[in-house]
């Protein structure tokens, strides 16, 4: 029990590091011309070829009980619209403080735990709350001294609040049964159905223009999206969603 648990915090430290690498891929897309909605359409279809590929290839099902596929769907959305909200912000605001600000959703997991499924809240996750709205608190300012723009700030909270919600139900909902790699899958299938809707049947989606431009598309897809699904996932399972949102304190780290 306690090797899973140790289990467990390596990967949530894995998940969060590895969502943090977020706008190291992203902002060369944004600097190609491309818009949020392509980026991320192509961040979550190569994903779902990569972990496809990877689930034929380790010969595991695809089949899902009728029951799972709402929630999947619900799953889906949640998660693809905590990824289109903070992608946004980063066009009002530095992507590494944006990333930053984000770590208020341990926060807002930890409330949804206690108030609504009655778990315990320790001294030791008080002090890290604390820690945690101590240290956005100070980054009302950019690095120039301007105050941070307001709709980027709304951008991120409300992004923060998707992904807080996402990591509660995937704990709380019967998807918690789902194999971590067939779970990680489907949120992704129906997640980038928001952006083919988004971007009109992918009539306005635009072409990726250089080959090193794939190259950060691919790592987008494979480092902060099926690592760090996959990786949180299995967190969560072993040591439940307010520590695994606690250890998202690596992800501003990487992403500054």
């Amino acid at each position: 029990m306690a090797s899973e648990r140790s289990r467990g915090y390596v990967l949530g430290a894995i998940a969060a590091a590895s969502y943090g690498l977020n706008p190291l891929f992203a902002l060369p897309l944004y600097g190609a011309g491309l818009g949020a909605d392509s980026v991320l359409f192509y961040r979550y279809v190569l994903a779902v070829v990569m972990l496809g590929a990877l689930m034929l290839f380790r010969r595991q099902s695809f089949a899902l009980r009728r029951r799972d596929v709402l929630p999947l769907a619900a799953m889906g959305v949640l998660f693809s619209v905590s990824s289109l909200l903070l992608f946004e912000s980063y066009n009002l605001m530095d992507a590494g403080i944006a990333s930053t600000i984000l770590f208020v959703y341990p926060v807002m997991v930890a409330v949804i735990m206690a108030v609504g499924f009655r778990e315990r809240v320790t001294a030791a996750t008080v002090v890290s709350i604390a820690l945690a709205c101590g240290g956005i608190s100070l980054l009302y300012k950019g690095g120039d001294g301007a105050t941070l723009n307001l709709a980027g700030v709304v951008l991120v909270f409300l992004s923060a609040l998707s992904y807080a919600v996402y990591i509660v139900a995937i704990n709380r909902s019967s998807l918690k049964d789902l194999p971590t790699e067939k779970l990680t899958f489907y949120c992704l299938v129906f997640g980038s159905l928001v952006y083919v809707v988004r971007l009109r049947g992918c009539a306005d989606l635009q072409a990726i223009p250089s080959p090193l431009m794939w190259v950060n598309a691919v790592a987008l897809a494979l480092f902060p999206t099926i690592v760090s699904l996959v990786t949180m996932a299995g967190a969560i399972r072993r040591i439940g969603s307010t520590p695994t949102a606690i250890l998202g304190a690596l992800e501003p780290v990487t992403a500054l």
